[in-house]
Parts: C-alpha cells; structure tokens; sequence
C-alpha cells in the first residue's frame, strides 16, 4: 500500500483536483490534469488501490440539518491500558452525536467533537451518555466561537 515509487505531479494534480471537488467526471478530471480519460481513469484506480485516496465523501451542513452546535470535548481515563481504551473507543463507536475521536498524547486521552441542536443536546449527551461510560475520569468540554479554517486533508 502506499506505493510511492510511481507518485508524480499529475498523480498530485489528479489529488488535487478530486480534492477541490470529488464529483468530476473522468472527462473533467481528465481535462483539468492534462491526460485522456483513459491513463487518467488508470491513475485513480492505482491512486486508490495504492491507498492515496481513502474514500469519497459528501460534506454536509451541519447546521442545515439540525446540528449546528460543535463541542470539543477532551476526556481522560482512569487507566490507560489497552482494555480501558478499547471499551471507550467502543461506547464511543454507539454515538452518533460523536462526529471525531482522537487518541491523543499529552494530558488528555481523547479529543471528540460533538455535533448536536443546541447547547441542550450537548447537556443530554454529556450527562447521559459521556458521564456514564465506565472509566472516565475526567471531561473538559469547549464551545467554538468560529471556525477559522477548514479542509477536508492538507492541500497536495
């Protein structure tokens, strides 16, 4: 995976490209890095078996469909052993209202954005769900002001 060997500048323009906008035809994506649509089709299907792209994605708003209210949660664990982990990472899995989990260094385990209505939904799930899952030992939530900056992976 991750074959590196062959990765050139139009593999990067084919990235790019896909990057700014997932739904080009072939025939665009051709056009736009400068090969016919059939070397062109070749390099995305060796882009995405070499694991260069992952999956394709529709972004949604949020706020448009009912949960434009984020939270950053950061959670430390009572233990941090492979079972007390897992066992997070699993009732985590069970939560919609968790849209990122991290594990993370430093003084906290995890880093979770929460997406939820309104700073009621965020109550609800912190005081039924989050409070509740075994070996949590502490939770420090922040609300966002602004999004300053936003993409979906860094630019190629």
């Amino acid at each position: 995976m991750m074959d590196k060997s062959n990765f050139d500048d139009i593999d990067r323009s084919i990235l790019r490209a896909l990057q700014g906008n997932a739904r080009l035809s072939m025939l665009e994506l051709s056009d736009t890095v400068g090969l016919s649509p059939t070397p062109c089709a070749r390099r995305v299907r060796r882009l995405e078996a070499d694991g260069f792209i992952l999956d394709y994605h529709a972004q949604l708003n949020e706020s448009a469909i009912g949960y434009g209210f984020s939270v950053f949660v950061s959670v430390q664990l009572d233990k941090q052993v492979d079972d007390a982990l897992q066992a997070f990472e699993h009732a985590i899995e069970q939560y919609p209202e968790v849209v990122n989990c991290w594990l993370m260094t430093g003084n906290r385990d995890y880093l979770m954005r929460i997406a939820v209505a309104d700073l009621a939904g965020y109550e609800s799930f912190l005081t039924g769900k989050l409070t509740k899952i075994p070996g949590v030992a502490s939770i420090e939530s922040s609300i966002p002001i602004r999004q300053v900056k936003a993409q979906l992976s860094r630019e190629i």
